[in-house]
Parts: C-alpha cells; structure tokens; sequence
C-alpha cells in the first residue's frame, strides 16, 4: 500500500475535488489530505470530499490504521503524521499564522516511507509543503505539484517547483493518472534488465556518457543495479518504457540530465544512525583516540558521502561529550572534513538546520546542548558548526584528505562495484594515520583488504589501520590517479621487474644524466594557473596547502614568490617574450633562497598551447654574498628617495586613519538604524504571516459555504418544485404571522406577489370568508393544536383550511403553515347526494 499525502490550501477545495473525481476507487493507495483550516470552526472538508468519489472520506482520529482506497482528512486545529501505518494527531505548538501543517505531514512520510512516500501539492498561498517534498525527495519518494497555471493560488505550487524538489507538475485533474502509473510501473519493474552484467551495464552506457558530458562526473563504476534503479524511476516519471526513448529524451533536454544526476546522488542519512555504532564510538573508540594523542593535537576526520551533514555533526557531538571526560586542561581538537558529491546536499549541511522531527532521533539532552530550537527547525550550535568544514569533493575523481585519524564512509561503498571499491579501500588506508580508525556502512566490509584493516568490532563495522609496506608511500596515488574511472576496468597486473638495460651509447647516457641531475626545476600551467606537469624537484618552491588538494600554482606557491609570480604570470600571457623574475628570496625550511623565475607562454607546439611554463633556478651561493654587499651602498644611494617616501606613506596613514574612524561612525549609525529596521520588519514579517494564515483559513471556509450556498439553491429549487408540482395553495408564515413563502396557487387565494414577501397576515386581500383566519392562526401557534375548517369563497368554492405548527430540523417552533385544498367539487356532490336522499 503506497500512501499518497495531499496538501492545500486556499482554493484547495476545487484542486481537491478534481483530484478524487479523477481517482479510481480501487487504486489500493490511500490518501491523507491536509489543508489549512479555521481553529476554531467545525471543517466541512470531509462531507464535500465524499461527493467526488465513492472511497469512504473520514475525519482522521488518533491511531487509525491506515486502509487502502480510503480518504483521510485533517482535524482543525490538529497536526497529523503519519508513522508505522497508523495517524497520530497531536496540537500544534506555533501560534495561529504561523503553522505549517503540510510540511509536518510530508516530514512524516519521508521519516516513515522513505522512497515509498508520495506528496502532491495544490492550490494555496504560501510556502508551506516545500520543505516537506524537499525531504521526501531527498529520500527517493515522488513529488508532485499543481500546475500553478490551473491552481486558483498558485503561490504553494510555485514555490515548490522553485525549489527543484517537484518530479511531477500537472493539472489537478491529470495528476492522478500519472502517480497511479508511476506506481504501476515502479512495483512491475522492466523485465530483461538483470542477468549478466556486462549486458546489463552496455544497456545503459549512452546513459552514462551523457551524464559524463553533462556532469562531468562518470557513474560507469557503480554498480548497474543502482543505476537502473534510479532510471527506472525517472522514466516511471515520464512515462517512458524504453531505455532508447529515455536516452532520446536526455539528448533532447539537459535539465533531465541535471534531475537524473541528482536522482542518482540521493542519499538517505539522520542523526546517530544505527545507534550501537555510535554508542560504541561514543564510549570505547574516541575516548581510547583521546587518550594516546598528545597534548596541543588537532585529531582529523573525513566524512565521505556526508549527504546533508547529519552524520558529520554527530562526529563533531561524539567527539565534544568524549572531551568532556578528560582530565582538566587537555587542548585536543578535532577538524572534521565532510564532502559530498552533490551541492546541493553541502548546501544544506553548511546551514545546518533541519526539521524539528530530527527530536525522534537525538536524545534530549543533546537536543538542548547541541541545538538551537526555532520556530519550525533546530539549527547546530556555532560550536559544532566550527568543527566541521565542508567541501564538493569527488572521492573516485579528487585526492583524498590525509594524516586522518578517522574516516566515516557509511553505506557508500555498497552503490560502487566491487573493483572501484578494491581500489578505495588503499586509498583510505594511506589516508589514515597508524592506528586510524575507519567506520563502514552495516552492509559493507573490507572484503579481501583484511591485510590492511584490524578488526574492532565486526558487527559494527570499525576498523582500525595495519600497517603494510605495500599500501605505504606514494605509490597508492600513482596506482589511484589519474582518476580512478579512467583506469581499466581489469583488475592491474604487477609488471614483471625489468633491469634497466645498459646503454653504450655517449649521447644517450650524457643526456639523461643532464635531464636528471642538472636540468632546473620547472612546471607546466593551464591558462587557469593549474599545475598540468611538474619536472624535477619543485619542493623548495612549491608547497600543497592544507585541506582540499588544490594544485593551483598561487595556492602552493611559497612566501615570497607568491605576489611576484602573480604579476609575472599575467605579463607572459599577454607577450611572446619571457618573463625574468631575477634573486627573488623564497622562504624554505632551510632558511631563505635566492631564486631566479622565468616565465614564459607558449602558442606551439600544439600540445603547449595556451600553457604556461615556470622555470626555476638556485643562485649560486658566490653571487648571494655579493648581492648582500652591494645592497648597503644600494640601500644610502637611495636614503633620501625612502625618506620622501617614507613621509607621504606617513600622510597618506593618517588621512587613512582619519577616514577610517570616519566610516566607522557612519557604520555605527547605519547598524543601528539596520538594527530598528530589522526589528521592524521582522514585526511586519510576523503580522503579514498571521494574515496570511488567516486569509487562507477563510479562504477555505468561503469555498466550504459556497459550495453549502449551491447546495441550498438547489434545495430551494427543488422544494419549490415540489410544491407547485402538487397544486395545493401553501402559504408559510413566521411567529409575528408574516409572510415568509407561498406556492403558487395560494398567491390566487390571497392575492400574493413577490414583494409580499415579509408582510402581516392581517394586511393580506383574500377571496375566503374566513374573518378569524388570524386568530385561528394565533391560536395555533400558541397551542401547536391543529385547526382544520371548510371555508367557502367568494367565486363559490369550498376550501379546507388547515394550519399546522412550523417545526424545524432543530424541533423549534418557528412559525405556521397553511394549506387550503379545494374541496369545491366534494361539496357539490355532498349537496347532490343530499338532494337526492330528501326526495
């Protein structure tokens, strides 16, 4: 049973009606709606819904099992989840205007169903559901949304499509069908796609090379099960059977590529998952990595595959209860790295706010240590959020961090084919410090790299690192990089060892000892400053700073040759000549160098265009200590030009100063007037949501009462049908005897018209000889005894005046009710008859 949450709000009622009109009644899904609603007013949600289907509609109540082909609706003033096949209800805790049902609907379903769940969103005003199909889809479940063209408030809609969370947008009407046929075709998946995995993978190898173009991220590594998974469901989306019509669609629409990448890089994460892995790190795993690092260490860790950060925050409050512990006055830290493939995911992780349904899973007391709570989210404390720094990384592409102490990599490797993982585990291995620790996924170990791993706890999947000369030194990254997708698929084969051959040949020998020993230093740069080729020992010159591995040349360049190779790199680019940089002092750990930089840009050879080369030579100790002779004399000749120039920089400092504390009172007093307009408008912002809530509230309740209005008319035409179809004259009066309705018939009697409506009895003209028709009518209506006479008329006719007491639904008297048969011709052949019985 899939369970399909449908949210609302203004001009909800006529998207809803169309929905359920369109929705056969044996779909085996069921429906859970809910709209905005009025606190403090009974809904007439559920009885106008049952006009537009034949499933059965009903209040949603505390703890009732959920049952297919079956409409559940929201209570007022009521939040309903959903959570193990039941409805559990519970009263808002935000003020009135500032709910947001939906989103506590759709947060349940994804906690409850993760890519089993299905949220729609209709008409309304507002944002509310965005956040709730951002979770679902984050979870693997469909979306969908109104089209905002068709919605009568297309403020929700909109709002959710903006934010790329909506698989489906559609008329209310049409949405039906394709959620029934997306269902359809997700449980009956396509036959002939398993079996043998070489078939399998060149399937969808078109598939892949358009994710490759489009991405530039390559997926020909994971396994095939996953990928025709996910691209099952995005053709289940669209309706496609085919994989060639899938591949035509994604030549034709790069957008699809984008949503088909991000499909693909959905992770499902929450906080503390699998909680005796964290029960375990918490009070054996870090507290015994405390206790052997020294005082003054910052300790690393590398998050991989972080998702939206959940598991790296959960680091961060292990790591801070565990420091808690120690002895007073230990300084040890911890930096945890946390990468992701997808932006969008580390965009969320670096705000760090999440959905107050996170309560389920973190513990009270970490809830108020750990977290601010807001309004609809709890956000990390400042304090976490500094322990962790994110970054977009690739980890088959990009260098992996290193000298870790730990790294997390939970239910990544089981997406990766068995050779992509035999070549991540090394990696992971050279990464870690000796005795690092490395946490898996449940359903993932390290298989055949036992060698290199030791077993803590193998139910829970920790590790710890074995040193092993084989995955030690430099050569893991030769073997890892290139990227590891461009490697062949075949597992490598160690070349057999060759002794270099001796050569007899002058030229040869004398060459290769120059390249090797006396050549200089250089490096090849892309026109982006990156480093494509190195040649001889840069060491001395270069340094890769810390974090990411970033091999931009202005990033690894050392103190002292940074600005000037800056300014030198843009002079080559724009000139054919090279760029002499002559006795540049470069800070190593030796001490300062003297250098010699030239730059030069290439157009040919071909393979050099656009590139430029950054050569660098020592100078010889002999000509540093003349250059530090003659710099003195150098220096005096030039005393009096420094001393000028030492007076206009004085000047140009104070009026700097000057200036500064200048902008730094006008700073002042525009933070101030920023502070009065901030609190201003967040007042505005409060008051306008309010209104907002309410106007949808009464939104709905307009929509309700319309629809109860029609229902009236038509019972009104009907009754009036009714009465003049029994050509009897019926004449309603209220308490003070006034007219309130007649038939037909009756406006011959008394002479009626429609602006009589509302007059006395007692002003009436009437054709009855009945001088106490108000007084019996009086009489009735003080006594409820029914009066009945035969009355004649002013043409001869008899009529039976009858009047009754007018009783309402409610059994209130509220007035009498008259009816006059025409008894004429009875009376005539009463007469008759007597005639003859006295003859």
């Amino acid at each position: 049973m899939r369970i399909v949450g449908i949210g609302a709000s203004a001009g909800g009622l006529i998207a809803l009606e169309e929905f359920f009109r369109n929705t056969p009644s044996d779909s085996g899904a069921a429906f859970v709606v809910v709209q905005h609603l009025n606190p403090t007013q009974k809904a007439l949600l559920p009885e106008l819904l049952q006009r537009s289907t034949d499933m059965p509609v009903q209040e949603a109540q505390q703890r009732m099992i959920i049952q297919p082909d079956c409409v559940y609706v929201i209570p007022p003033n009521r939040e309903l989840r959903v959570a193990d096949g039941v409805l559990q209800l519970s009263e808002p805790t935000k003020p009135r205007g500032l709910r947001l049902p939906i989103n506590v609907l759709f947060s349940s379903l994804a906690s409850a169903y993760n890519d089993q769940a299905i949220a729609v969103v209709l008409s309304g005003m507002g944002t509310d559901g965005t956040l709730g199909l951002q979770a679902i889809k984050t979870t693997g479940g469909l979306t969908a949304a109104q089209e905002p063209e068709s919605a009568q408030f297309d403020a929700m809609p909109k709002s959710a499509i903006a934010a790329g969370c909506v698989d489906i947008v559609t008329s209310a009407k049409a949405l039906p069908s394709r959620i029934l046929d997306y269902i359809h075709r997700i449980v009956t998946p396509q036959t002939g796609r398993g079996g043998d995995l070489t078939k399998s993978m060149k399937s969808i190898e078109p598939i892949i090379r358009l994710l490759q173009q489009g991405t530039r991220h390559d997926f020909s590594l994971y396994k095939p099960s996953t990928l025709h998974r996910r691209i099952d469901r995005r053709m289940a989306i669209h309706g496609l059977t085919e994989l060639a019509e899938y591949t035509h669609y994604l030549e034709q629409n790069s957008q699809e590529v984008q949503f088909l990448f991000r499909e693909l890089l959905i992770g499902v994460t929450q906080f503390f998952r699998d909680t005796n892995v964290w029960t375990y790190l918490a009070e054996h795993a870090v507290p015994d990595l405390l206790k052997r690092t020294p005082d003054g260490t910052q300790l690393r860790a590398w998050v991989v595959g972080c998702s939206t950060g959940e598991e790296a925050y959960s680091l961060a409050m292990v790591f801070a209860e565990a420091t808690q512990h120690l002895k007073p006055g230990r300084d040890i830290s911890l930096q945890i790295f946390a990468s992701d493939l997808s932006p969008e995911a580390i965009e969320t992780a670096r705000r760090g706010c999440y959905p107050l349904t996170i309560a389920g899973g973190v513990s009270k007391r970490r809830l108020s240590r750990f977290f601010t709570k807001h309004n609809n989210h709890y956000q990390v404390t400042q304090a976490v959020r500094n322990m962790v720094l994110f970054a977009q990384h690739n980890v088959t592409l990009d260098p992996p961090f290193t000298k870790l102490d730990l790294i997390a990599c939970r239910n990544l490797l089981i997406y990766f084919d068995p050779m992509l993982q035999r070549r991540l585990l090394p990696l992971f291995h050279y990464s870690l410090r000796p005795k690092g620790l490395m946490v898996l996924g449940s359903s993932e170990t390290v298989g055949r790299m036992n060698h290199l791993f030791t077993t803590l706890k193998a139910n829970l999947r920790i590790y710890q690192k074995q040193e092993h000369e084989t995955a030690s030194g430099s050569g893991i990254l030769l073997e890892s990089f290139p990227p590891l997708s461009t490697l062949s698929k075949e597992e490598p084969v160690p070349a057999p060892h060759v002794p270099p051959q001796v050569t007899d040949n002058l030229q040869s020998a004398a060459d290769h000892l120059l390249l090797q020993v006396y050549s200089p230093a250089a490096v090849v740069l892309n026109s982006d400053a990156d480093i494509l080729y190195i040649s001889g020992r840069t060491g001395k010159y270069l340094e890769p700073a810390a974090g990411k591995a970033n091999w931009n040349i202005h990033a690894m360049a050392r103190e002292g040759l940074r600005v000037p190779l800056f300014a030198a790199l843009k002079q080559a680019s724009a000139q054919q000549e090279p760029v002499e940089l002559a006795d540049l002092e470069v800070q190593t750990e030796a001490g300062v160098q003297h250098v010699d930089v030239t730059v030069q840009a290439f157009q040919e050879p071909v393979a050099l265009k656009d590139m430029i080369m950054v050569v660098f030579r020592d100078r010889p100790a002999g000509d540093q200590l003349r250059h530090k002779d003659k710099r003195p004399s150098a220096k005096v000749s030039r005393d009096d030009d420094t001393r000028q120039y030492q007076l206009e920089i004085n000047r140009l400092t104070e009026e700097a100063r000057l200036s500064r504390e200048g902008l730094q009172a006008t700073n002042e007093e525009l933070q101030s007037t920023n502070e009065e307009l901030q609190s201003a408008n967040e007042e505005l912002t409060t008051s306008k949501e309010e209104m907002q809530s309410m106007n949808e509230e009464l939104q709905t309740i307009n929509a309700e009462l319309q629809t109860k209005l029609d229902d009236l008319a038509l019972a009104q035409s009907d009754m009036q049908n009714v009465l003049n179809s029994i050509e009897i004259a019926v004449l309603f009066l209220d308490q003070q005897l006034n007219v309130r309705r007649y038939t037909a018939r009756a406006s011959r009697i008394f002479s009626l018209r429609d602006s009589d409506i509302g007059r006395p009895l007692s002003d009436l003209t009437t054709s009855l000889d009945y001088p106490h028709l108000q007084d019996d009518a009086r009489e009735t209506l003080s006594t409820l005894n029914v009066s009945e006479k035969q009355i004649t008329a002013a043409d001869d006719h008899w009529f039976s005046v009858r009047i009754i007491p007018y009783r309402r639904l409610d059994n209130v008297i509220d007035g009498v009710v008259i009816t006059l048969v025409d008894i004429t011709e009875t009376k005539k052949l009463e007469s008759s008859l007597r005639s003859e019985t006295l003859k």
